[in-house]
């Protein structure tokens, strides 16, 4: 990419609930772009890339935030109470006793490669985060992130998970919250289940002002 092509700074939107809709078609194929690189290795389609947003779309409290250079979405992430995510989202926290009503599910954080390593990253978890205390009194926020084997066969040799920037915002792996969600990989025809673990965190109803990393983010 010519970085003299971007402009410069990128916008942001912020929608919720079924107003999400209006970017169906920036968003799904930006998450099946992303979601193509491990650890995803997701082949996707529009059509259930629809499907799967309208549970956002039709929860009046979620969240999308979006970074754009000039028309095009470039970056996204989602949020929404965890009662109004899906029954195997729900059902890990359910079965260890977690009052659903507390917590509030963080779902993708979605970057193209050419915008990362600017902070969006921590700007993502910031409006997320701001978000969920601003609707309710949320005392949880979680997500998830797929587990695949340290000598699986498509794992780039420079691939970094990101065990410690998770850590660093605060979010500590609980490996008995587990889901399994299914997709076909790149190369697959048939859809396979993949285990999805949890990262959890406690809400601070008022943490104290600070800039986010991402919020003057000027490509150059």
């Amino acid at each position: 990419m010519n970085i003299n092509n971007i402009q410069s700074p990128l916008r942001y939107e912020w929608l919720t609930g079924s107003a999400i809709r209006s970017v169906f078609d920036e968003l799904a194929p930006l998450r099946i772009a992303v979601f193509r690189d491990f650890p995803y290795l997701y082949a996707g389609s529009v059509d259930y890339e629809r499907t799967y947003l309208e549970t956002y779309a039709r929860a009046e409290r979620s969240l999308l935030f979006s970074a754009w250079d000039g028309d095009r979405m470039v970056g996204a992430t989602t949020a929404l109470p965890l009662l109004d995510e899906t029954a195997d989202v729900q059902q890990p926290f359910r079965d260890a006793g977690y009052d659903l009503s507390s917590v509030f599910y963080f779902g993708e954080s979605i970057l193209l490669s050419d915008y990362r390593g600017y902070g969006l990253g921590h700007r993502f978890f910031d409006e997320r985060e701001a978000h969920a205390r601003q609707v309710s009194q949320y005392t949880t926020t979680c997500f998830c992130a797929v587990q695949r084997p340290a000598d699986h066969p498509q794992r780039p040799i420079d691939h970094r998970p990101l065990d410690d920037f998770w850590t660093k915002r605060g979010y500590r792996k609980e490996p008995a919250l587990q889901s399994t969600f299914h997709w076909p990989d790149i190369g697959e025809t048939e859809s396979t289940g993949k285990v999805m673990v949890y990262w959890v965190k406690a809400l601070t109803p008022n943490p104290s002002p600070k800039t986010g990393e991402g919020s003057n983010y000027r490509p150059s």
